[in-house]
């Protein structure tokens, strides 16, 4: 059985058996019932009887119609289903046609359902109304038959195909994002190998690329719970960020082996060439950019490559800037560059507890780290903490932009 909104339904027993009857003959019989089934659904909105009786036996021999006395009983079969059609008169006490549209478009639902209006009002200015409302037509009653079936096939055929434009872009976004998100996986999953790998130059046991950005990410997320340097963070796309981290050392790829391993103290000569993987670093990224179009990535990059090691009292390097003209991004990469030094094991140094790491990161504060991040720093201290320890065994997670976490040996 079919269930009904308030009188009427879809098409009269009778013209159902004389349906199936015809197609009796062609041995269509299933055919036709899977055609009834399927048939597009109208609903027909008039509050006199006559025109509901007249409509309903005009349409419904080609589509399941649903008469219905008003608009309030309208939104009561929308809570049911979502109809293919709605024929609306406009003048009905109560909620008049006008005001029933302006619902109907204002609830995703229900937006997209074509409108019709049914009207005796012929003037310009009423159906100029009704279509800036969003309806699709505008029939004058007494309507013809033919007229009227064929204006509800044209726009039931429009409706169709945008629903199925729709379903093929969406399709393709879809596709699109998938293939990006695994390009970009791909992309920085080659990115943090190759950070790796500088730092296995540097003696690096491994995990340092990943620890940072870790630190980095609870320290960006700590700074927007506490409502600290909020314009700055909310103007970054931290899906590109945190992967550009991973290059805040690729100058290093530039110097040489026994300045990096050496296991004493460095002459003032091989400090100054250490220090040069800076601007070697920067270069880098630079001729990136020459070679593809401006991105965030690169943005980011190269800001906290060029620097992560300025201080707050301007004795860093390579530019001697200091306070708040460092960079943000630079700042907050040097609290997790140099913690991560101090919990590390280095050829110049044994690794150090936790707890000397964050006595000797206090002892910096507006020397060599910006006082204000130094109190995020002790906030995520014991995120900070919970990170060394998870990655201890030497296994590091590649952090995606998409927020996945892959598993790469150190």
């Amino acid at each position: 059985m079919h269930e009904h909104c308030v009188i009427g339904g879809i098409g009269e027993p009778s013209a159902r058996g004389y349906a199936i009857r015809i197609y009796k003959k062609h041995d269509k019989i299933s055919g036709v019932i899977g055609m009834l089934n399927t048939r597009q659904k109208i609903i027909l909105v008039d509050d006199n009887m006559s025109n509901l009786a007249i409509g309903k036996n005009m349409l419904k021999t080609f589509y399941e119609v649903y008469p219905v006395p008003s608009a309030a009983k309208l939104f009561e079969c929308l809570e049911r289903f979502v109809p293919d059609l709605i024929l609306l008169d406009i003048e009905m006490p109560d909620i008049d046609g006008y005001d029933a549209i302006k619902l109907l478009k204002n609830t995703p639902e229900y937006a997209d359902v074509p409108v019709i209006f049914l009207t005796a009002k012929s003037d310009e200015g009423s159906e100029l109304k009704g279509l800036n409302l969003g309806a699709t037509d505008y029939v004058s009653k007494p309507f013809s038959a033919p007229l009227l079936l064929k204006r509800i096939e044209t726009h039931l055929l429009i409706a169709s195909q945008r629903k199925e434009l729709k379903k093929h872009n969406d399709r393709l976004q879809a596709a699109v994002s998938i293939k990006t998100k695994q390009i970009t996986a791909l992309e920085n999953s080659v990115l943090n190998i190759v950070a790796e790998l500088v730092e296995f130059r540097d003696s690096v046991t491994g995990g340092h690329v990943t620890r940072t950005q870790r630190y980095l990410q609870c320290l960006i997320e700590k700074l927007l719970e506490e409502n600290l340097y909020t314009n700055d963070v909310l103007g970054w796309d931290i899906d590109f960020l945190l992967p550009s981290a991973q290059l805040h050392d690729v100058g290093k790829i530039a110097i040489s082996d026994a300045i990096l391993n050496k296991p004493g103290k460095l002459t003032d000569e091989e400090f100054e060439r250490i220090k040069a993987h800076v601007p070697i670093g920067v270069d880098a990224i630079e001729r990136i950019e020459e070679n593809t179009e401006e991105h965030e990535f690169l943005r980011h990059a190269k800001i906290i490559a060029g620097t992560h090691h300025e201080k707050w009292d301007g004795s860093g390097y390579p530019l001697g800037l200091s306070g708040i003209n460092i960079p943000l991004e630079g700042r907050l990469m040097a609290i997790a560059d140099v913690y991560d030094a101090l919990i590390s094991e280095r050829p110049y140094k044994p690794p150090l507890s936790i707890e000397q790491a964050e006595e000797i990161m206090e002892q910096g504060r507006g020397s060599h780290f910006d006082p204000a991040l130094i109190d995020i720093f002790h906030m995520v201290s014991g995120q900070f903490a919970d990170i060394v320890n998870f990655y201890k065994d030497g296994v590091s997670m590649i952090i995606r932009p998409t927020g996945e976490q892959v598993a790469a040996f150190a």
